[in-house]
């Protein structure tokens, strides 16, 4: 169900893709073999008291972890190496519960791409190269899946 985009454009600052952008897209799905990474964590800071023997917490800052896209190698097409060479720049979009339109389960990631290696192997498997993106900057989770007027639906806010 979950499809994988490549984008090269997404003119919204806040990383949210219309249903064109989506569309023009190139679809990894069908070649991913591996996925690494692609998640956030959180940095917390301690904050001990001279009245307590428990160290409490909180919240600092957001960082992404390393993250990468396997894929199978294809015997007649390079289309996916070309696309995804060093120092590329675009976003991964995934449509973590397929593509419904209005289904808040996007997941946007600014990146910029650090390596492409070949998988070298002697067992009995399938070619793959690995991908490895550093992201660029604060990702959308959570977004709706634009609608098929082409608009980004607007995400919910406490005013609405």
């Amino acid at each position: 169900m979950t499809r994988v985009l490549w984008l090269t454009q997404v003119a919204n600052l806040g990383h949210i893709p219309t249903r064109p952008e989506l569309t023009a897209g190139t679809d990894l799905t069908n070649a991913i073999a591996a996925i690494d990474g692609w998640s956030l964590s959180n940095k917390a800071i301690e904050t001990p008291d001279l009245g307590s023997t428990f160290e409490t917490k909180i919240p600092g800052t957001d960082e992404a972890d390393d993250s990468s896209l396997g894929f199978y190698e294809d015997k007649v097409s390079d289309e996916i190496e070309q696309l995804l060479s060093k120092d590329e720049t675009g976003w991964i979009v995934f449509l973590r519960k397929g593509d419904i339109p209005g289904n808040r389960s996007m997941d946007v990631f600014p990146v910029r791409i650090g390596s492409r290696s070949p998988n070298y192997s002697t067992d009995n498997e399938a070619a793959k190269f690995t991908v490895s993106f550093s992201i660029t900057e604060k990702p959308v989770q959570d977004a709706p899946v634009p609608s098929a007027s082409g608009e980004p639906i607007p995400p919910k806010t406490d005013k609405q």
